[in-house]
Protein backbone atom coordinates (compact mmCIF):
# COMPACT_ATOMS: atom_id res chain seq x y z
CA UNK A 1 0.00 0.00 0.00
CA UNK A 2 1.11 3.50 -0.80
CA UNK A 3 2.53 5.77 1.93
CA UNK A 4 0.16 8.14 1.33
CA UNK A 5 -3.29 5.22 1.43
CA UNK A 6 -2.22 4.73 5.25
CA UNK A 7 -4.67 5.97 7.52
CA UNK A 8 -2.57 8.58 9.07
CA UNK A 9 -3.00 12.36 10.00
CA UNK A 10 -0.71 14.80 8.02
CA UNK A 11 2.14 15.17 10.37
CA UNK A 12 2.56 11.32 11.37
CA UNK A 13 2.44 10.91 6.76
CA UNK A 14 5.01 13.47 6.77
CA UNK A 15 7.39 12.30 9.66
CA UNK A 16 6.85 8.46 8.51
CA UNK A 17 9.91 8.27 6.13
CA UNK A 18 12.01 9.16 8.50
CA UNK A 19 11.54 6.68 11.00
CA UNK A 20 11.74 3.87 8.80
CA UNK A 21 15.11 5.33 7.87
CA UNK A 22 15.45 5.58 11.97
CA UNK A 23 14.37 1.74 12.04
CA UNK A 24 16.25 0.54 8.47
CA UNK A 25 19.49 2.20 10.78
CA UNK A 26 18.72 0.84 13.93
CA UNK A 27 18.65 -2.89 12.50
CA UNK A 28 22.18 -2.50 10.88
CA UNK A 29 23.90 -0.87 13.68
CA UNK A 30 22.32 -3.87 15.74
CA UNK A 31 23.83 -6.29 13.18
CA UNK A 32 27.29 -4.71 13.00
CA UNK A 33 27.93 -4.52 16.67
CA UNK A 34 26.95 -8.64 16.76
CA UNK A 35 29.52 -9.13 14.09
CA UNK A 36 32.12 -6.94 16.14
CA UNK A 37 31.28 -9.21 19.18
CA UNK A 38 31.59 -12.60 17.56
CA UNK A 39 34.94 -11.53 15.53
CA UNK A 40 36.21 -10.11 19.32
CA UNK A 41 35.51 -12.93 20.92
CA UNK A 42 37.06 -15.30 18.05
CA UNK A 43 40.54 -13.13 18.53
CA UNK A 44 39.83 -13.48 22.10
CA UNK A 45 39.57 -17.72 22.33
CA UNK A 46 42.99 -17.55 19.60
CA UNK A 47 44.97 -15.30 21.69
CA UNK A 48 44.07 -17.57 24.54
CA UNK A 49 44.66 -20.63 22.98
CA UNK A 50 48.52 -19.36 21.72
CA UNK A 51 49.41 -18.23 25.17
CA UNK A 52 48.71 -21.11 26.78
CA UNK A 53 51.58 -22.88 24.54
CA UNK A 54 54.06 -20.53 26.26
CA UNK A 55 55.93 -20.70 29.61
CA UNK A 56 55.17 -18.73 33.45
CA UNK A 57 58.48 -16.31 32.06
CA UNK A 58 56.50 -14.97 29.37
CA UNK A 59 53.24 -14.93 31.34
CA UNK A 60 55.11 -12.51 33.96
CA UNK A 61 56.16 -9.93 31.14
CA UNK A 62 53.05 -10.15 29.58
CA UNK A 63 50.74 -9.12 32.66
CA UNK A 64 53.22 -6.54 33.50
CA UNK A 65 53.11 -4.87 29.83
CA UNK A 66 48.99 -5.33 30.54
CA UNK A 67 49.04 -3.86 34.05
CA UNK A 68 51.89 -0.74 32.59
CA UNK A 69 49.29 0.12 29.63
CA UNK A 70 46.48 0.01 31.70
CA UNK A 71 47.94 2.44 34.84
CA UNK A 72 49.33 4.91 31.50
CA UNK A 73 45.45 4.86 30.18
CA UNK A 74 44.02 5.23 33.35
CA UNK A 75 46.44 8.51 34.49
CA UNK A 76 45.75 9.65 30.62
CA UNK A 77 42.24 9.89 31.44
CA UNK A 78 42.49 11.42 34.64
CA UNK A 79 44.54 13.93 33.34
CA UNK A 80 42.07 14.74 30.77
CA UNK A 81 38.98 14.67 33.36
CA UNK A 82 41.12 17.43 35.20
CA UNK A 83 42.69 19.11 32.77
CA UNK A 84 42.46 23.23 32.68
CA UNK A 85 40.59 23.17 36.20
CA UNK A 86 41.94 26.00 38.93
CA UNK A 87 44.99 24.62 40.73
CA UNK A 88 42.98 26.02 44.26
CA UNK A 89 40.20 23.58 43.34
CA UNK A 90 41.95 19.89 43.64
CA UNK A 91 44.78 20.95 45.89
CA UNK A 92 43.24 23.79 48.18
CA UNK A 93 45.99 25.78 50.48
CA UNK A 94 46.09 25.03 54.41
CA UNK A 95 45.72 29.27 56.12
CA UNK A 96 48.72 30.20 56.88
CA UNK A 97 49.98 29.37 61.04
CA UNK A 98 50.19 32.50 63.49
CA UNK A 99 53.18 33.92 63.89
CA UNK A 100 55.52 33.21 66.50
CA UNK A 101 57.47 35.77 68.24
CA UNK A 102 60.78 35.04 66.88
CA UNK A 103 59.83 35.43 63.52
CA UNK A 104 57.63 38.49 63.92
CA UNK A 105 60.82 39.86 65.58
CA UNK A 106 62.96 39.13 62.72
CA UNK A 107 60.61 40.88 60.62
CA UNK A 108 60.32 43.73 62.22
CA UNK A 109 64.52 44.25 62.24
CA UNK A 110 63.99 43.62 58.38
CA UNK A 111 61.40 46.41 57.77
CA UNK A 112 63.20 48.80 60.41
CA UNK A 113 66.63 48.59 58.44
CA UNK A 114 64.48 49.42 55.38
CA UNK A 115 63.23 52.16 56.65
CA UNK A 116 59.80 51.68 58.22
CA UNK A 117 58.25 53.15 61.41
CA UNK A 118 58.28 50.43 63.57
CA UNK A 119 57.83 52.49 67.13
CA UNK A 120 54.29 51.34 67.32
CA UNK A 121 54.60 47.59 66.73
CA UNK A 122 58.25 47.84 69.51
CA UNK A 123 55.44 49.60 71.98
CA UNK A 124 52.92 46.79 71.45
CA UNK A 125 55.67 43.98 72.32
CA UNK A 126 57.56 46.05 74.90
CA UNK A 127 53.63 46.08 76.58
CA UNK A 128 53.24 42.11 76.02
CA UNK A 129 56.68 42.09 77.71
CA UNK A 130 54.96 44.42 81.24
CA UNK A 131 52.08 42.40 80.95
CA UNK A 132 53.92 38.91 81.00
CA UNK A 133 55.97 40.08 84.09
CA UNK A 134 53.38 41.44 85.86
CA UNK A 135 51.14 38.03 85.43
CA UNK A 136 48.08 40.19 85.27
CA UNK A 137 45.15 38.35 84.47
CA UNK A 138 42.95 41.11 81.82
CA UNK A 139 39.36 41.49 80.98
CA UNK A 140 38.18 43.59 78.79
CA UNK A 141 34.72 44.50 78.19
CA UNK A 142 34.18 45.66 75.01
CA UNK A 143 31.27 46.62 72.60
CA UNK A 144 28.93 49.36 70.87
CA UNK A 145 28.49 53.17 72.29
CA UNK A 146 26.10 52.68 74.75
CA UNK A 147 25.57 48.68 75.25
CA UNK A 148 26.13 49.06 79.20
CA UNK A 149 30.09 48.66 79.37
CA UNK A 150 30.05 50.78 82.18
CA UNK A 151 27.38 50.02 83.82
CA UNK A 152 28.23 46.52 83.86
CA UNK A 153 31.41 46.61 85.34
CA UNK A 154 29.40 48.75 88.08
CA UNK A 155 27.60 46.01 88.56
CA UNK A 156 30.32 43.52 88.97
CA UNK A 157 32.03 45.92 91.62
CA UNK A 158 29.79 47.53 93.92
CA UNK A 159 30.78 50.79 95.28
CA UNK A 160 33.17 51.75 92.41
CA UNK A 161 32.80 55.28 90.98
CA UNK A 162 32.19 54.99 87.44
CA UNK A 163 30.65 57.56 84.98
CA UNK A 164 27.79 56.25 82.58
CA UNK A 165 26.10 59.03 80.97
CA UNK A 166 22.70 58.00 79.26
CA UNK A 167 23.79 59.76 75.86
CA UNK A 168 26.24 57.62 75.86
CA UNK A 169 29.98 58.15 74.87
CA UNK A 170 30.80 58.80 78.17
CA UNK A 171 34.03 56.37 78.09
CA UNK A 172 36.99 57.93 76.12
CA UNK A 173 39.87 56.20 77.51
CA UNK A 174 40.64 52.96 78.81
CA UNK A 175 39.74 52.60 82.09
CA UNK A 176 41.28 49.80 84.49
CA UNK A 177 40.13 48.17 87.54
CA UNK A 178 41.06 45.32 89.81
CA UNK A 179 38.27 43.00 90.55
CA UNK A 180 39.13 40.26 93.01
CA UNK A 181 36.74 37.39 92.05
CA UNK A 182 34.57 35.09 94.97
CA UNK A 183 37.49 32.13 94.50
CA UNK A 184 40.24 35.14 95.53
CA UNK A 185 41.46 35.33 92.22
CA UNK A 186 42.68 38.38 90.92
CA UNK A 187 42.14 40.43 87.79
CA UNK A 188 42.18 43.69 85.75
CA UNK A 189 38.94 44.54 84.23
CA UNK A 190 39.50 47.30 80.98
CA UNK A 191 36.69 49.45 80.34
CA UNK A 192 36.92 50.20 76.62
CA UNK A 193 35.47 53.16 74.72
CA UNK A 194 32.23 52.30 72.60
CA UNK A 195 32.62 51.36 68.84
CA UNK A 196 31.13 53.28 66.08
CA UNK A 197 31.09 56.39 67.97
CA UNK A 198 30.23 59.44 65.78
CA UNK A 199 33.64 60.37 64.20
CA UNK A 200 35.34 56.86 64.62
CA UNK A 201 38.36 57.91 66.45
CA UNK A 202 38.56 55.23 69.25
CA UNK A 203 37.37 51.96 67.25
CA UNK A 204 41.00 50.84 66.47
CA UNK A 205 42.25 51.82 69.98
CA UNK A 206 39.24 49.98 71.60
CA UNK A 207 39.71 46.67 69.24
CA UNK A 208 43.53 46.71 70.09
CA UNK A 209 42.68 46.77 73.98
CA UNK A 210 40.57 44.01 73.28
CA UNK A 211 43.11 41.74 71.61
CA UNK A 212 45.76 42.24 74.06
CA UNK A 213 43.21 40.84 76.87
CA UNK A 214 43.10 37.58 78.12
CA UNK A 215 39.40 37.18 78.04
CA UNK A 216 36.80 39.22 76.39
CA UNK A 217 33.52 39.75 77.21
CA UNK A 218 31.41 41.29 74.24
CA UNK A 219 28.06 43.40 75.58
CA UNK A 220 25.41 43.82 73.43
CA UNK A 221 21.58 44.45 73.63
CA UNK A 222 20.13 41.60 71.42
CA UNK A 223 20.39 40.33 67.46
CA UNK A 224 23.68 41.36 66.20
CA UNK A 225 23.89 44.19 63.61
CA UNK A 226 26.77 43.56 60.75
CA UNK A 227 29.13 46.03 62.21
CA UNK A 228 28.91 44.06 65.72
CA UNK A 229 28.83 40.96 64.15
CA UNK A 230 31.94 41.49 61.58
CA UNK A 231 34.36 43.01 65.11
CA UNK A 232 33.02 39.99 67.18
CA UNK A 233 33.83 37.51 64.25
CA UNK A 234 37.62 38.95 64.10
CA UNK A 235 37.99 38.57 67.84
CA UNK A 236 36.52 34.91 67.42
CA UNK A 237 38.67 34.20 64.56
CA UNK A 238 41.49 35.21 66.32
CA UNK A 239 41.00 32.17 68.88
CA UNK A 240 40.23 34.89 72.03
CA UNK A 241 38.04 33.35 74.59
CA UNK A 242 35.12 35.68 74.01
CA UNK A 243 32.05 35.77 76.51
CA UNK A 244 28.87 37.64 75.00
CA UNK A 245 26.85 39.62 77.76
CA UNK A 246 23.55 40.05 76.80
CA UNK A 247 22.54 42.83 78.28
CA UNK A 248 18.87 44.35 79.38
CA UNK A 249 17.86 40.61 80.21
CA UNK A 250 14.26 42.13 81.79
CA UNK A 251 13.22 43.53 78.34
CA UNK A 252 12.61 39.45 77.79
CA UNK A 253 10.20 36.80 78.62
CA UNK A 254 12.02 33.79 79.54
CA UNK A 255 10.82 31.98 75.85
CA UNK A 256 12.13 35.43 73.97
CA UNK A 257 15.36 35.40 75.89
CA UNK A 258 15.65 31.60 74.53
CA UNK A 259 15.32 32.17 70.94
CA UNK A 260 17.97 35.41 71.39
CA UNK A 261 20.71 33.26 73.00
CA UNK A 262 20.00 30.13 70.27
CA UNK A 263 20.17 33.17 67.75
CA UNK A 264 23.43 34.47 68.51
CA UNK A 265 25.04 31.08 69.23
CA UNK A 266 24.17 30.01 65.59
CA UNK A 267 25.37 33.42 64.27
CA UNK A 268 28.83 33.42 66.11
CA UNK A 269 29.36 29.87 67.03
CA UNK A 270 28.89 27.29 69.94
CA UNK A 271 32.42 27.84 70.98
CA UNK A 272 31.14 31.26 72.42
CA UNK A 273 29.71 31.69 76.01
CA UNK A 274 26.10 33.69 76.10
CA UNK A 275 24.93 35.23 79.02
CA UNK A 276 22.20 37.31 80.12
CA UNK A 277 23.57 40.23 82.59
CA UNK A 278 21.11 42.93 83.73
CA UNK A 279 23.37 45.75 84.85
CA UNK A 280 21.42 47.57 87.34
CA UNK A 281 20.50 51.01 86.59
CA UNK A 282 17.46 52.76 87.89
CA UNK A 283 13.91 52.32 86.37
CA UNK A 284 9.98 54.05 86.64
CA UNK A 285 7.68 52.78 88.70
CA UNK A 286 3.87 53.72 89.31
CA UNK A 287 2.91 53.13 92.65
CA UNK A 288 -1.30 53.43 92.81
CA UNK A 289 -2.70 53.52 95.93
CA UNK A 290 -6.08 52.72 97.60
CA UNK A 291 -7.93 55.83 96.95
CA UNK A 292 -6.78 55.97 93.54
CA UNK A 293 -4.17 58.63 93.66
CA UNK A 294 -0.87 57.53 91.45
CA UNK A 295 2.75 58.13 92.09
CA UNK A 296 5.88 57.68 89.73
CA UNK A 297 9.15 57.09 91.48
CA UNK A 298 12.80 56.13 90.27
CA UNK A 299 13.88 52.95 91.96
CA UNK A 300 17.30 51.07 91.65
CA UNK A 301 17.11 47.91 89.24
CA UNK A 302 18.66 44.84 90.94
CA UNK A 303 21.80 43.69 88.42
CA UNK A 304 21.71 40.26 87.62
CA UNK A 305 25.18 39.66 86.98
CA UNK A 306 25.98 35.93 88.93
CA UNK A 307 25.98 33.95 85.28
CA UNK A 308 28.42 36.08 84.01
CA UNK A 309 30.43 35.97 87.28
CA UNK A 310 30.53 32.16 87.06
CA UNK A 311 31.60 32.37 82.91
CA UNK A 312 34.75 34.31 84.16
CA UNK A 313 35.27 31.85 86.95
CA UNK A 314 35.49 28.80 84.70
CA UNK A 315 37.87 30.76 82.17
CA UNK A 316 40.18 31.72 85.50
CA UNK A 317 40.29 28.37 86.85
CA UNK A 318 41.59 26.49 83.40
CA UNK A 319 45.16 26.32 83.10
CA UNK A 320 47.26 29.78 83.07
CA UNK A 321 49.77 28.82 80.46
CA UNK A 322 46.57 27.98 78.27
CA UNK A 323 44.92 31.72 78.61
CA UNK A 324 48.54 33.47 78.18
CA UNK A 325 49.11 31.61 75.00
CA UNK A 326 45.77 32.85 73.90
CA UNK A 327 47.10 36.40 75.01
CA UNK A 328 49.74 35.81 73.32
CA UNK A 329 48.76 34.75 69.70
CA UNK A 330 46.22 37.27 69.79
CA UNK A 331 48.97 39.75 70.55
CA UNK A 332 51.90 38.73 67.85
CA UNK A 333 48.70 38.96 65.41
CA UNK A 334 47.68 42.26 66.17
CA UNK A 335 51.52 43.23 66.02
CA UNK A 336 51.90 41.35 62.62
CA UNK A 337 48.55 43.22 61.34
CA UNK A 338 49.93 46.54 62.43
CA UNK A 339 53.30 45.96 60.78
CA UNK A 340 52.04 45.23 57.54
CA UNK A 341 50.29 48.38 57.40
CA UNK A 342 53.24 50.03 58.40
CA UNK A 343 55.32 48.18 55.37
CA UNK A 344 52.78 48.84 53.05
CA UNK A 345 52.40 52.39 53.31
CA UNK A 346 55.98 53.10 53.63
CA UNK A 347 56.56 51.49 50.14
CA UNK A 348 53.39 53.32 48.79
CA UNK A 349 55.20 56.45 49.88
CA UNK A 350 58.75 55.69 48.52
CA UNK A 351 56.92 54.55 45.28
CA UNK A 352 55.21 57.23 45.03
CA UNK A 353 58.92 59.22 44.98
CA UNK A 354 60.56 56.63 42.36
CA UNK A 355 57.10 57.46 40.06
CA UNK A 356 57.48 60.95 40.27
CA UNK A 357 61.39 60.88 40.09
CA UNK A 358 60.82 59.17 36.73
CA UNK A 359 58.52 61.03 35.33
CA UNK A 360 60.53 63.80 35.85
CA UNK A 361 63.52 62.13 34.16
CA UNK A 362 61.38 61.20 31.14
CA UNK A 363 60.10 64.87 30.56
CA UNK A 364 64.05 66.35 30.72
CA UNK A 365 65.32 63.40 28.97
CA UNK A 366 62.79 64.39 26.52
CA UNK A 367 63.71 67.80 26.13
CA UNK A 368 67.54 67.62 26.40
CA UNK A 369 66.89 65.47 23.20
CA UNK A 370 68.18 66.80 19.46
CA UNK A 371 65.52 64.93 17.81
CA UNK A 372 62.79 63.03 19.31
CA UNK A 373 62.03 59.36 18.34
CA UNK A 374 59.68 57.63 16.99
CA UNK A 375 59.14 54.97 20.09
CA UNK A 376 57.70 56.62 22.91
CA UNK A 377 59.75 54.27 25.05
CA UNK A 378 62.94 55.48 23.68
CA UNK A 379 64.14 56.11 26.66
CA UNK A 380 64.26 52.09 27.89
CA UNK A 381 67.30 53.10 30.34
CA UNK A 382 64.84 54.90 32.44
CA UNK A 383 62.09 52.77 31.96
CA UNK A 384 64.34 49.64 32.72
CA UNK A 385 65.46 51.06 36.45
CA UNK A 386 61.91 52.61 36.90
CA UNK A 387 61.05 48.75 37.13
CA UNK A 388 63.89 47.66 38.67
CA UNK A 389 63.86 50.00 41.41
CA UNK A 390 59.90 49.25 42.09
CA UNK A 391 60.70 45.67 42.10
CA UNK A 392 63.49 45.93 44.67
CA UNK A 393 61.02 48.21 46.67
CA UNK A 394 58.88 45.09 47.09
CA UNK A 395 61.18 42.55 47.56
CA UNK A 396 59.90 41.00 44.33
CA UNK A 397 62.14 38.96 41.54
CA UNK A 398 63.12 41.22 39.06
CA UNK A 399 64.57 39.38 36.48
CA UNK A 400 66.32 41.32 33.29
CA UNK A 401 64.74 39.22 30.52
CA UNK A 402 61.34 39.75 32.28
CA UNK A 403 61.07 43.16 32.43
CA UNK A 404 62.32 43.99 28.43
CA UNK A 405 59.58 41.73 27.62
CA UNK A 406 57.14 43.61 29.45
CA UNK A 407 58.50 47.25 28.30
CA UNK A 408 58.52 45.94 24.68
CA UNK A 409 54.92 44.67 25.27
CA UNK A 410 54.07 48.77 26.72
CA UNK A 411 55.45 50.17 23.79
CA UNK A 412 53.48 48.28 21.50
CA UNK A 413 50.55 48.96 23.52
CA UNK A 414 51.21 52.56 23.49
CA UNK A 415 51.87 52.82 19.80
CA UNK A 416 47.90 52.22 19.46
CA UNK A 417 46.84 55.62 21.59
CA UNK A 418 50.35 57.47 20.70
CA UNK A 419 48.48 60.17 18.28
CA UNK A 420 45.61 60.84 20.88
CA UNK A 421 48.14 61.75 23.19
CA UNK A 422 50.07 63.82 21.06
CA UNK A 423 46.82 65.60 19.73
CA UNK A 424 45.65 65.74 23.29
CA UNK A 425 49.25 67.39 24.63
CA UNK A 426 49.11 70.07 21.82
CA UNK A 427 45.80 71.81 22.34
CA UNK A 428 46.62 71.77 26.20
CA UNK A 429 49.77 73.92 25.03
CA UNK A 430 47.26 76.27 23.23
CA UNK A 431 45.81 77.48 26.53
CA UNK A 432 49.29 78.54 27.55
CA UNK A 433 49.75 82.71 26.79
CA UNK A 434 52.18 83.50 25.05
CA UNK A 435 53.58 80.68 23.81
CA UNK A 436 53.82 80.62 20.33
CA UNK A 437 54.62 78.15 18.25
CA UNK A 438 55.37 74.89 20.43
CA UNK A 439 58.29 72.78 19.87
CA UNK A 440 57.61 68.72 19.21
CA UNK A 441 60.16 68.16 22.00
CA UNK A 442 57.88 69.38 24.11
CA UNK A 443 55.10 67.59 23.29
CA UNK A 444 56.83 64.54 23.21
CA UNK A 445 58.33 65.73 26.80
CA UNK A 446 54.49 65.96 28.17
CA UNK A 447 53.82 62.55 26.40
CA UNK A 448 56.46 60.71 28.41
CA UNK A 449 55.54 61.86 31.69
CA UNK A 450 52.35 60.81 31.26
CA UNK A 451 53.76 57.44 29.66
CA UNK A 452 56.14 57.04 33.09
CA UNK A 453 53.82 57.82 35.63
CA UNK A 454 50.59 55.51 33.99
CA UNK A 455 53.56 53.19 33.94
CA UNK A 456 54.84 53.33 37.21
CA UNK A 457 51.65 53.28 39.05
CA UNK A 458 50.50 50.10 37.41
CA UNK A 459 53.55 48.14 37.96
CA UNK A 460 53.52 49.03 41.93
CA UNK A 461 49.97 48.37 42.00
CA UNK A 462 50.86 45.17 40.34
CA UNK A 463 53.66 44.47 42.95
CA UNK A 464 51.70 45.21 45.85
CA UNK A 465 48.28 43.11 45.39
CA UNK A 466 50.29 40.29 43.63
CA UNK A 467 53.70 40.52 44.75
CA UNK A 468 54.90 40.31 41.43
CA UNK A 469 54.80 41.77 37.53
CA UNK A 470 52.47 40.14 36.11
CA UNK A 471 52.41 41.17 32.57
CA UNK A 472 48.73 41.01 31.87
CA UNK A 473 46.99 42.84 34.31
CA UNK A 474 49.54 45.52 34.69
CA UNK A 475 49.51 46.43 31.00
CA UNK A 476 45.64 46.67 31.35
CA UNK A 477 46.19 48.81 34.94
CA UNK A 478 48.84 51.08 32.29
CA UNK A 479 46.09 51.19 29.93
CA UNK A 480 43.44 52.32 32.55
CA UNK A 481 45.82 54.54 34.22
CA UNK A 482 46.55 56.29 30.85
CA UNK A 483 43.03 57.74 30.20
CA UNK A 484 42.45 57.89 33.60
CA UNK A 485 41.89 62.17 34.42
CA UNK A 486 43.98 62.69 31.30
CA UNK A 487 43.40 66.16 30.92
CA UNK A 488 44.11 67.64 34.28
CA UNK A 489 47.77 65.06 34.48
CA UNK A 490 48.32 66.88 30.90
CA UNK A 491 48.17 70.58 32.18
CA UNK A 492 50.48 69.01 35.16
CA UNK A 493 53.15 68.03 32.81
CA UNK A 494 53.07 70.58 30.58
CA UNK A 495 53.01 73.17 33.24
CA UNK A 496 56.39 71.42 33.95
CA UNK A 497 57.25 71.59 30.92
CA UNK A 498 57.06 75.12 29.90
CA UNK A 499 58.86 76.44 33.19
CA UNK A 500 61.65 73.93 32.01
CA UNK A 501 61.64 75.97 28.83
CA UNK A 502 61.39 79.00 29.91
CA UNK A 503 64.15 78.92 32.93
CA UNK A 504 66.17 77.90 30.00
CA UNK A 505 65.55 80.58 28.03
CA UNK A 506 64.68 83.79 29.70
CA UNK A 507 63.99 85.89 26.13
CA UNK A 508 60.42 83.76 26.19
CA UNK A 509 60.79 83.19 22.41
CA UNK A 510 60.49 80.02 20.96
CA UNK A 511 61.33 78.41 18.00
CA UNK A 512 59.29 76.70 15.14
Amino acid sequence: MPLSKLPLSPAARAWLPVRLLLAVGASVGVAFLLVLVLYITDLGLSVWERLQQRGPVFWMFYLLILGGLSMGGAYGVWRVMHWGRPASKSRPTAPPPPPDEATLRQRLEHSEAAGVVVADIRHELEELQRRRAAGEIVVSVFGEISAGKSSLIRALLPGTEIAVDVRGGTTREITYYTWTSSAGDRLILADLPGLNEADGSLDRMARDEALRAHVIVYVCEGDLTRDQYQALRTLVDLGSPVIVALNKVDRYSEPDLSLVRERLAERIGEQVEVVPVQCGGVEEVTRIYHDGREETTMRERQPRVEELRRALQRYLDTDPQVLDALRDTAVFVLAQQKLDSAVAEHRRVKAEAIIHSYSRKAVFGALAAVSPGTDVLIQGYLGYNLLKELCALYEAPAREMDMQRFLDLAGNQIKRSLNLLLALVGNVFKAFPGMGTVVGGMIHAVVYGLIFESLGKAVARSLESRGDLVSGPTLRMFEDNLSEDLEARTRRFAQLVWARQRDSNPSGTSSG
